[in-house]
């Protein structure tokens, strides 16, 4: 029998996070990853200075071992119609490879690794848990990603929930194909649904491209990726025969279907809590956050982890990210008939102000206040 103080399931950055913020308590924290590391790891692969920033993380120091792109700007706007090109003095964002990223954080983080063994069961046991019969823990955290064991042990019920799925894939090119089709590293262009209930996006990074699609439920999506690869070819940004193995993966935006967060001994963290950003889907950054947060009220507890004791970690969680039903597809959407959303967004992309201060500043990049519900009738002049 294995044992630890601390046991989180799951080993992206949401768990590596915590177990670095715990790391010289005192207690001992164990990793558990169904994937041996580094592994391939379905995303866009962009983060905010803020999460560098949090994990205290110089850029120059990841950059000497993995690719680290600046980001000075982004082309934005209706998929078929006319993009904008929005410019920053210097870099918002850092477009990265995840398969590095979460090597990177789960190396560093002091905890103990048990990769290459999937979650199976837990039970409790007097004062501690059982996991796979095999661990004794004084408490799980879950950050095993949407579809975490973790979170269906709390009630989850996946097949009720209103996800968004996604389709992507990021892949190494030729220099020739760098320099005639893909775009310029430092400039993303995203896509958005002419529905707007979603976005497509092309960004590289050196000589990877990262293609892919995300939208609000599942239904249609294989459809609407074609489209979008059909558009990108067509706008010369990937190669007309080329066939890409797009990978698909699913998770929540904050406050659409609310999880169960904590119970006696346990909580769940990152995506497997369901805190992506309602605007964007960025779910990186709110991994981060969450995990730190996690490990704050752990420590606090002292020992002692009953679901009373954990219960600032919910509240925590309210207050950094909100109530639920703030993003687009909930209170923008709930705001105006949906034509007349559609019509009049399609309108505001065209526009600089509306991109720049509402799209990037406002969903993308968090560096100013969510917008309100009725953020369009602000820019429709």
């Amino acid at each position: 029998m294995q044992k630890c103080d601390v046991l989180i399931v799951g080993g992206g950055p949401a768990g590596s996070s915590c177990a670095w913020k715990l790391a010289g308590s005192g207690l001992d924290v164990l990793i558990l990853d169904r994937h041996v590391f580094p592994r391939d790891k379905v995303c866009g692969g962009w983060i905010t200075p803020a999460v560098l920033e949090a994990l205290k993380i110089q850029p120059e120091e990841y950059a000497a071992h993995n690719i680290l792109q600046p980001i000075n700007g982004f082309r934005t706007g209706v998929m078929g119609g006319v993009l904008v090109e929005t410019g920053y003095p210097g870099p918002v964002s850092y477009g990265m490879r995840r398969c590095e990223f979460d090597h990177y954080l789960l190396k560093r983080c002091g905890a103990r690794l048990h990769d290459g063994s999937a979650f199976r069961e837990m039970r409790r046991s007097g004062a501690y848990w059982i996991v796979n019969g095999s661990i004794q823990a004084s408490v799980v955290v879950g950050a095993g990603g949407h579809f975490c064991p973790v979170a269906r042990f709390l009630g989850a019920v996946l097949k009720r929930e209103r996800v968004v799925a996604a389709q992507e894939i990021e892949f190494q090119v030729d220099e020739a194909h760098t320099a005639e089709r893909a775009s310029s590293g430092n400039i993303p262009e995203l896509y958005f649904c002419p529905d707007l209930k979603g976005y497509g996006w092309c960004f590289r990074k050196r000589n990877y491209l990262n293609i892919g699609l995300g939208r609000m439920g599942n239904d249609g999506l294989s459809a609407r990726v074609e489209q979008f690869l059909e558009f990108l070819k067509a706008a010369g940004k990937i190669a007309p025969d080329f066939r890409p193995n797009l990978k698909g993966h699913a998770y929540l935006l904050y406050g659409v279907t609310p999880r169960r967060l904590i119970g006696d001994g346990v909580l769940l963290i990152g995506d497997s809590a369901g805190l992506a950003y309602p605007f964007s889907g960025e779910g990186i950054r709110p991994a981060v956050e969450s995990g730190l947060m996690a490990a704050d009220v752990l420590l606090q507890a002292r020992g002692l982890y009953s679901e009373e004791n954990l219960r600032p970690y919910a509240a925590a969680l309210a207050r950094r990210f909100g109530e639920a039903g703030n993003g687009w597809g909930s209170a923008a959407a709930k705001a105006l008939p949906s034509a007349v959303s559609c019509l009049l967004a399609k309108a505001l992309f065209r526009t600089r102000t509306f991109s720049r201060r509402v799209v990037l500043d406002q969903w993308f990049l968090h560096s100013r206040p969510e917008a309100e519900p009725l953020v369009f009738a602000e820019y429709a002049d």
